[in-house]
């Protein structure tokens, strides 16, 4: 990959307010976003990209500055209480981010950044205000769309409020660039938020192929404590009324009572930890197993890192992805990379993500998924032919290809005249009026 031709080093502005690119994936906020974030920023630095990552400062204990590796360096910026601030309360502290950027830039040179990437809406508020002040193109990824969610919204999930599809539509507007993970996301901002389709690109995200690869299942299954000739079904992520958890501890107690002997042989696996509405009301999946009657063979394991997270994902026969809505689902690339057949809802960014390497199934329903696991458990021919294309396919899903695409993203943008700007009223030009209450 070779440097843009910006007639010099291009540094670039990337913001994450919500979520340091650092934290553990699998509970909180920290999920996909983050690995994306951390693993683009890795690359395009390695690519003679200078980044600056922009994040909210949530403890002491971290410095306010950190360096990653040479070219890429994460700036924790104080913007209220490090704790006890949950995401539906940062739309308040942005003004106090943004002026933690501005404080940054301004012991820099003059035209330090040459551009400014913001993901999710929060950091796209803040990046829309920095691309302004410093004249520099606006790049922004969504990750998740208000207006998608309350489509696809689970059962028990809170509705996302007004302000935030109101602040969404905004970043979409003033954004140069708009970058979505799939053709589906890219239409989803055109009919949802009408944006111009000229300024939409699509990047596939990656998978880190160093860590996620096919290994020996005998050695992954021996080191977590899994009999060898264990049925192994796996959930990983956060734990939320819309990663729906809940499907894969109901569909095998269903394949249970099915194949009663099956009980002896099955581990199912629930890797993350609580999230959003989940950490003020837990799902109690742990109540659950026991009222399905299958407590002794769930295990419940906190979010773990990515080597260890990676020899999970070996030791499975099926990956589950139940998702209600997902912009990409980096987890079943993961799961697919390690060799594990993926079973996913047919829904949001999952049919391109797992393709024809896995089993993509219409809705939630209980019967279906179950219906769904046993074709894979029950077939070993079927689960070895989905395995080995699942690796095949997942050699296309390299960061450094993503990278290269952001990159071409970045030289569109510094190569057209900056589209948005904030007028004298305060108010951005060219607001959609359907979003203006």
């Amino acid at each position: 990959m070779t440097s843009v031709e910006t007639g010099g080093l291009l540094r670039v502005a990337m913001v994450s307010v919500h979520t340091s690119p650092l934290a553990q994936p699998g509970t909180g906020d920290a999920g996909g976003m983050n690995v994306y974030v951390l693993e683009t920023a890795r690359r395009l630095a390695r690519a003679g990209i200078d980044v600056d990552i922009f994040t909210r400062r949530t403890t002491a204990a971290e410095a306010p500055v950190v360096e990653v590796e040479p070219g890429l360096v994460v700036r924790h910026i104080a913007a209220g209480p490090y704790e006890g601030l949950g995401k539906e309360d940062l739309p308040g502290q942005l003004c106090a981010f943004a002026a933690g950027m501005m404080r940054v830039a301004a012991h820099a040179p003059e035209g330090h950044y040459d551009l400014v990437h913001s993901h999710y809406w929060l950091s796209g508020q803040v990046g829309w205000l920095a691309a302004d002040r410093w004249d520099v193109p606006l790049v922004h990824t969504m990750h998740t769309m208000a207006r998608v969610k309350n489509l696809h919204r689970a059962a028990g999930d809170a509705e996302e409020p007004m302000g935030r599809e109101i602040g969404e539509a905004q970043v979409v507007e003033a954004a140069d660039r708009l970058v979505a993970n799939t053709d589906g996301e890219a239409r989803e901002l055109v009919e949802l938020y009408d944006a111009d389709p000229a300024r939409v690109d699509v990047v596939l995200p990656g998978v880190d192929l160093d860590v996620f690869h096919p290994g020996d299942r005998t050695v992954a299954r021996a080191s977590l404590g899994v009999p060898e000739d264990a049925v192994v079904l796996l959930f990983v992520g956060r734990i939320q009324p819309l990663k729906a958890p809940d499907v894969l501890i109901r569909a095998a107690a269903m394949l249970v009572r099915r194949n009663p002997s099956l009980r002896d042989r099955l581990v199912v696996g629930i890797l993350g930890g609580a999230s959003g509405i989940a950490v003020r009301a837990p799902m109690g999946l742990d109540r659950l197993a026991e009222e399905e009657g299958i407590a002794d063979i769930v295990r419940f394991v906190p979010p773990t890192d990515r080597e260890t997270l990676a020899t999970w994902m070996r030791a499975a026969d099926v990956v589950t992805v139940p998702s209600h809505n997902e912009s990409f689902g980096l987890v079943a690339v993961e799961a697919q990379a390690s060799g594990a057949v993926v079973v996913a809802t047919n829904v949001g960014g999952l049919p391109t993500a797992v393709g024809d390497a896995g089993v993509l199934v219409d809705g939630h329903d209980v019967h279906d998924w179950a219906d769904a696991i046993e074709s894979v458990i029950d077939d070993p021919t079927r689960r070895a032919s989905l395995s080995a294309k699942a690796v095949r396919r997942s050699r296309g899903f390299g960061w450094d290809s993503t990278a290269r695409r952001l990159v071409g993203v970045y030289e569109s943008a510094l190569a057209t005249p900056r589209k948005a700007s904030i007028n004298e009223s305060g108010a951005l030009t060219g607001i959609p009026t359907a979003v203006i209450p």
